[in-house]
C-alpha cells in the first residue's frame, strides 16, 4: 500500500491556525523538559522519550491506516537532513531550559524568522535587500539586550538557544521542500526514528527512572505532545509557505510566559521587556517586507 501524500494547498488562515496550535504544544514539549530536568532526569533521555513517543505514536496509526507505505520517501536525503535539523533544535532548546527561563528561551528562539530570512539566500536562491537585512542586524541587537553578554547576568545556554533557533529554521525550510512530496506520516516517522536512533546510545547509558506518578505522566506526556505539535506543524506548511507561518511563532511567548510563571514561577526579566520588543518588530518588519515584494511589480524594478 503507497504512502497517502496530500497535495500543497493556498489555505493560509488553516495554516496559521495549526501553526498557533503547533506552538503551544511546543511550549508543552519545554516545560515538561525542563520539568523532568528539575526531577532529575538526563536530557539526553528527555530528548529520547520525547522522540521515542512520537515514533511510536506515528507508527502504530500510519501501519494501521496504509501498511508500511509510509516507510517510502520520494526524497531521503532532505528527509535525514530534516531530521538531523529538528534533532539539533530539540537538543540546543531543551538543554537550555534546564538552565534559563521559558521566557528567556522562547524570546531568543524569535530569531528564527531572522534565520529563516539569511537562510533563504544560500538554500533557496532568494534575494535580500539592505531593508531585510537591516532588520535582521536589528533583531540581534535585541538578542544582545535580552542576553546581556559580557554581565553577571549572562548564561552560555542563551548560546544554545540561538543554536536551536538556527536549526529550527532549516527544520522549517526543509518542511516546506517536502511538502507535497512526502506524507506527513512519512515526515514524522523519520523525524522521530531519526533522532531515536542516534539518541539511544547516550540516553540509556546514563537512564534514570522517574520516581513520583506525576513525573510518570510527564514523562509519557512530552511523546505525545512532540507528536501532535509536530503533526500540527508539518501539516501547516502544505497549507502555507515558512514565511508566512514563521511570524506567529511570536505568540508563543505568550504560553511561555505563562507557563514559566504558573509552573515553574520565574516571572521576566525588565531586558526581556526591552529586548523581545524589538526582535518581535524586526520579524515581523521581514515578514511584511516580504508579502510586499510577492505582490506583482510595475515596470519600473523594485529596490530589494
Amino acid at each position: 500500500m503507497s504512502s497517502i501524500i496530500a497535495p500543497v494547498e493556498e489555505r493560509r488562515l488553516l495554516g496559521i491556525g495549526l501553526v498557533l496550535g503547533a506552538f503551544f504544544f511546543f511550549t508543552c514539549i519545554d516545560s515538561s523538559a525542563k520539568w523532568l530536568g528539575l526531577a532529575g532526569l538526563p536530557v539526553m533521555q528527555i530528548v529520547f522519550m520525547r522522540y521515542a513517543g512520537s515514533l511510536v505514536i506515528v507508527s502504530a496509526t500510519s501501519l494501521s491506516r496504509q501498511g508500511t507505505g509510509f516507510l517510502r520517501s520520494a526524497n531521503i536525503g532532505i528527509e535525514v537532513l530534516r531530521a538531523l535539523a529538528l534533532l539539533g533544535s530539540s537538543l540546543c532548546n531543551l538543554t537550555a531550559v534546564q538552565y534559563l527561563p521559558l521566557t528567556v528561551t522562547g524570546s531568543i528562539a524569535f530569531t528564527m524568522p531572522l534565520i529563516l530570512c539569511a537562510l533563504s539566500v544560500p538554500l533557496l536562491g532568494e534575494q535580500v535587500g539592505w531593508r531585510r537585512w537591516t532588520a535582521i542586524a536589528v533583531g540581534f541587537i535585541g538578542i544582545l539586550i535580552i542576553v546581556q553578554p559580557g554581565t553577571s547576568a549572562f548564561h552560555p545556554a542563551a548560546l544554545l538557544c540561538i543554536g536551536g533557533a538556527f536549526f529550527s529554521a532549516l527544520y522549517f525550510l526543509l518542511t516546506r521542500r517536502l511538502a507535497g512530496i512526502d506524507s506527513t506520516a512519512t515526515q514524522q516517522f523519520y523525524g522521530s526514528v531519526i533522532a531515536a536512533v542516534v539518541l539511544a546510545p547516550f540516553a540509556i547509558v546514563h537512564w534514570v527512572w522517574p520516581t513520583r506518578p506525576v513525573d510518570w505522566a510527564v514523562f509519557i506526556f512530552i511523546g505525545v505532545v512532540g507528536y501532535v505539535g509536530h503533526q500540527f506543524s508539518t501539516i501547516a506548511h502544505r497549507f502555507a509557505p515558512a514565511s508566512t507561518l514563521a511570524p506567529f511563532a511570536y505568540l508563543q511567548i505568550i504560553f511561555m510566559a505563562v507557563s514559566g510563571w504558573l509552573i515553574f514561577g520565574q516571572a521576566p526579566e525588565f531586558s526581556l521587556y526591552l529586548g523581545a520588543p524589538i526582535v518581535i518588530a524586526s520579524g515581523l518588519y521581514i515578514w511584511l517586507r516580504e508579502r510586499a515584494l510577492a505582490r506583482p511589480v510595475t515596470p519600473i524594478a523594485e529596490e530589494r
